[in-house]
């Protein structure tokens, strides 16, 4: 088989397993069950990778499954937010935030102050504020810890609440107006229905869960997507019950719950968000995007950069904001049908955040 025909396969597969083809998550929480973990340091960018893999027509419906506490924005692994199903946030992050802890404490204490002592106090301080469960936003903790004698400026604050998520006390509730607000852990989801797992069946269940979702898949990429060593993922695929397979010399996995390589239309075109799982997910995105456009894409300022998706590959990538006109710079020239697909895809957009959902 033609290293062409090899790509195309395995992105076909990769896109049924993150439910960009016809085949979508019935719901937000579905979405974000099957991929385990969404990026989403980018609030809006992420209810819109949430979205187009849901059978979600606005905005609000995803906002709705973060006030239901069906998903929740934390900090769960490599010291990034993501979008997280409830039910996994506890043993995700009991699994992966250490390796962040480990990297980030001694530069917390060395450059913001923040040792045992200081932390010992922000936690008692932001449990008397949100034990009763109530979503509380950002500015007003911050005031709370002032107001105890901890200082928050200059991002001491924000690495004070990024430290206490990483512990597993607080996450993210609904935004309240354009501020995030917080919660504490055990006020807001109920306690898990059951112990929690061993090391070694929380390493199975996360190969076994990025699979689902991202899969096929090679152990590389399970350890930059996860943070964990590369023995580690290794030793988590091989526990999974995944299948092993190589292709052109590279060794993948694939689940063993695969649904099928099914793709939409054939001139179907994506507009993915900025830091969209489709490429993120990934240590190698050359099956996705051209060396050449790879800058263009992943910029030197640590942006993702919104791409439109045609024929399962990067052809360009167009506005992060949505007061822009839609103004895609592509990378090639598109069919007529390819270009129609891409201005459906483009309504569709936009229709995602003028629909005010379900009443």
């Amino acid at each position: 088989m033609s290293a062409a025909k090899t790509t195309t396969g395995l992105l076909h597969s990769r896109l049924a397993a993150q439910h960009l083809t016809s085949v979508k998550a019935a719901n937000p929480h579905a979405a974000v069950t099957r991929l385990l973990a969404v990026q989403a340091q980018d609030y809006n960018a992420a209810l819109w990778a949430i979205g187009l893999r849901a059978d979600a027509g606005s905005a609000a419906e995803v906002e709705a499954a973060i006030s239901a506490r069906r998903i929740v924005r934390t900090w769960p692994m490599r010291g990034t937010l993501h979008f997280v199903a409830a039910e996994d946030v506890r043993w995700l992050q009991a699994l992966l935030a250490p390796r962040a802890q480990a990297r980030d404490n001694a530069r917390h204490e060395r450059e913001y102050g923040l040792d045992a002592k200081v932390l010992k106090h922000s936690r008692q301080v932001l449990e008397r504020v949100l034990r009763d469960g109530e979503p509380v936003p950002r500015p007003a903790l911050y005031q709370a810890l002032e107001a105890a004698g901890i200082a928050t400026a200059s991002s001491r604050g924000l690495h004070i609440l990024y430290r206490l998520a990483h512990e597993g006390l607080i996450c993210q509730g609904p935004r309240l107006g354009r501020q995030p607000s917080f919660v504490w852990l055990d006020a807001w989801l109920p306690p898990a229905a059951s112990s929690p797992p061993s090391r070694e069946e929380a390493l199975s269940e996360l190969a076994r869960r990025y699979l689902l979702g991202h899969g096929p898949a090679t152990a590389q990429d399970l350890a930059w997507w996860s943070g964990l060593t590369l023995r580690d993922s290794q030793a988590a695929l091989r526990g999974s019950g995944a299948q092993a397979f190589e292709s052109d010399g590279t060794p993948y996995w694939r689940s063993q719950e695969e649904t099928g390589a099914a793709t939409g239309a054939k001139d179907e075109v994506l507009l993915l968000p900025a830091f969209d799982e489709y490429l993120l997910g990934y240590k190698d995105r050359t099956p996705v995007l051209d060396a050449e456009h790879h800058r263009k894409v992943f910029t030197i300022n640590g942006i993702i950069q919104p791409c439109v998706i045609v024929a399962d590959r990067v052809a360009g990538i167009w506005p992060r904001s949505q007061s822009e006109a839609f103004e895609p710079t592509l990378f090639r020239g598109l069919r007529a049908p390819e270009t129609r697909a891409m201005q459906a895809a483009a309504q569709r957009h936009a229709g995602f955040w003028s629909n005010p959902g379900p009443l």
